[in-house]
C-alpha cells in the first residue's frame, strides 16, 4: 500500500476556495485555538509544548519545549520572541508556502507561542526577497488585530502583544538567530558569541527571547490544540509530529509534502510521490535537508541500530525520514530541502556551485570562514575551468577540515560539510576529472612546445 501524506501544517495549503483571508480562515476553525488557551496558565502551555516532544524545523532540530525553558525569567526584563521567516538556505521552500497560501495559521501559533512565554512584542523577521510574502503577513496582522487576536487585552483577557514585520536585506547569514537579533536591532548581521549570548538570556535587546521558524511556530498550534501527550504520538520516538518535505531536481514531480516522520522513507518519497528519476536515468545523489547538509551517495551502506537495540544496515534509500535516521547516517534532515542528482550530474560542479555560494554569504566575522570559504571557491573554480591538480583533492578536503568548528556560528559547518562529505564520497570523479585536464593541458604543452602557460584563478 502506498504510503499517504498526513497533512497537519498543510491541511488547507493548495485546497481549492481555500483564501489567504481571515473570514476563510475562522470558516476552518481558525483562532479556536488561541480562544481556548487564553483562559489557560502560560507555564501549562510551555509544559505541553515540552512533552509534545516537538523539535524545531529551522534545521538545527532543537527541542521546542527545552529551548522554551531556558528562558531567563528571573531577570525582570522584557521577553520578546521572533519568527525567523528568513527562509535562505538553497534548496528550501516549504516556510514560504505557509506563508503565502495560510498565513493565518502562522500568526495564531505565534500569538499562542506569545502568550505561552508572555511576550508581549513579537516579530517576524522575512527574508526581503519575499516582499508579497511580508504584504500578506502584514495584512492578516491588521485582520488579526481588528478582530481584537492581536493588540491590547486579546480576547477580553489581562493580556496584550503586538506583531511587528520586519524585512531583512535577504542575507544568508542573518537566518542564524544571532545573526537574525543584530539585523533586527539595526546591526550588521553578525552571528554572536555564545556563551554568553544565548537568545533565551540576552537576546534581542539583551532580552530574554525566544527564536523559532515559521513551521515550528505553526506546529505549536496544534500541539496545544491535541495536548502535548497526543502530539508525541504522532512520528518517531524522539522527533515527534510531521516533516514537511520539498523536493527539487532530477526527479519526475517536484513539489512538497508532509510526512509523518519516521513513517516512510527516502525511496517512498522519491519514487511514491516524486515519481522516481527522470526516464531513463538513475538516481545518483542526495543532498538530504538544504545545501548545507552532507551528501549520500546512492549505493553507500550505512551501519545502523535498529529500534529495538539490534545491528542492521540501510542504504540511501532505505533511510526513514526522520532525524535520528539521518543522523545514524552522517548527515542531517536539516530544513527539509531535498536536492536530488541523476547520473547526468558533476559533482564537482556540484560543490563548486556551493563554494560559490558559501564564499559570498560569509560574513567576514571568522577567519576560518572568510578565508577557507574563499579558497575553497577559489580551488573548486580552479578545477571546473581545467586547472586542477591531483593535491587539490586532498586540499579541499583539509580546508574544510580546519573550517569545521572554529567559528562563532554554524556558517563555518555550512562551508564544511559539503565539502567534507563530497570529495571522500565521489574521489573516483574528481579524481578522473582531474586526470583528464592534466592530459589536455600536457597535450595542449606539446602542440604549442610549451609556450602556452595556464592561468590559476
Amino acid at each position: 500500500m502506498p504510503i499517504q501524506e498526513k497533512r497537519i501544517i498543510y491541511r488547507h495549503v493548495d485546497e481549492h476556495g481555500y483564501t489567504t483571508d481571515m473570514a476563510c480562515y475562522q470558516r476552518h476553525g481558525g483562532y479556536e485555538v488561541l480562544r481556548k488557551i487564553i483562559s489557560r496558565k502560560p507555564e501549562e502551555l510551555c509544559q505541553e509544548v515540552q512533552d509534545s516532544g516537538l523539535r524545531g524545523r529551522g534545521g538545527a532540530g532543537f527541542p521546542t519545549g527545552m529551548k522554551w525553558k531556558f528562558l531567563d525569567r528571573k531577570s525582570g526584563k522584557p521577553v520578546y520572541l521572533i519568527c525567523n521567516a528568513d527562509e535562505s538556505e538553497p534548496g528550501t521552500f516549504k516556510d514560504r508556502q505557509i506563508i503565502y497560501k495560510d498565513p493565518h495559521q502562522l500568526i495564531e501559533g505565534l500569538l499562542c507561542s506569545a502568550y505561552a512565554i508572555q511576550a508581549k512584542l513579537a516579530f517576524i523577521y522575512i527574508r526581503g526577497e519575499m516582499h508579497e510574502g511580508a504584504k500578506i503577513l502584514e495584512r492578516a496582522i491588521e485582520e488579526a488585530r481588528a478582530a481584537n487576536f492581536a493588540g491590547n487585552n486579546i480576547l477580553g483577557s489581562s493580556y496584550s502583544v503586538e506583531v511587528i514585520v520586519h524585512r531583512g536585506a535577504g542575507c544568508y547569514i542573518c537566518g542564524e538567530e544571532t545573526g537574525l537579533i543584530e539585523s533586527l536591532e539595526g546591526k550588521r548581521g553578525y552571528p554572536r558569541i555564545k556563551p554568553p549570548y544565548f537568545p533565551a538570556v540576552l537576546g534581542l535587546y539583551n532580552c530574554p527571547t525566544i527564536v523559532n521558524n515559521v513551521e515550528t511556530l505553526a506546529q505549536v498550534k496544534h500541539v496545544l490544540d491535541m495536548g502535548g501527550k497526543e502530539f508525541a504520538k504522532i512520528g518517531a520516538s524522539g522527533d515527534s509530529g510531521t516533516h514537511i518535505w520539498g523536493v527539487s531536481g532530477h526527479v519526475v514531480k517536484q513539489g512538497y509534502w508532509e510526512i509523518e516522520a519516521g513513517k516512510a522513507t527516502i525511496r517512498d518519497l522519491l519514487y511514491d510521490f516524486c515519481g522516481g528519476p527522470p526516464p531513463g536515468r538513475t538516481f545518483k545523489a542526495i543532498i538530504p535537508g538544504g545545501s548545507s547538509t552532507k551528501v549520500l551517495r546512492i549505493g553507500e551502506k550505512f551501519k545502523i541500530k535498529l529500534p529495538d537495540g539490534s545491528p542492521g544496515e540501510w542504504g540511501v534509500l532505505d533511510i526513514p525520514l526522520d532525524s535520528n535516521s539521518f543522523a545514524q547516517c552522517g548527515t542531517g534532515l536539516g530544513t527539509g530541502g531535498m536536492i536530488v542528482m541523476d547520473d547526468t550530474t558533476d559533482m564537482v560542479e556540484v560543490l563548486a556551485n556551493l563554494n560559490a555560494f558559501y564564499a559570498h554569504e560569509s560574513c567576514g566575522q571568522c577567519t576560518p570562514c572568510r578565508e577557507g570559504s574563499l579558497w575553497l571557491k577559489r580551488i573548486t573554480t580552479r578545477v571546473c575551468d581545467g586547472g586542477g591538480r591531483l593535491e587539490d583533492v586532498d586540499l579541499v578536503k583539509n580546508i574544510a577540515d580546519q573550517v569545521a568548528g572554529r567559528t562563532i556560528c554554524a556558517h563555518g559547518e555550512a562551508v564544511a560539510w559539503p565539502c567534507q562529505s563530497n570529495v571522500p564520497k565521489f574521489r573516483d570523479e574528481w579524481e578522473a576529472k582531474i586526470r583528464a585536464q592534466m592530459q589536455a593541458r600536457e597535450h595542449d604543452d606539446k602542440s604549442t612546445n610549451g609556450r602556452k602557460g595556464l592561468r590559476l584563478v
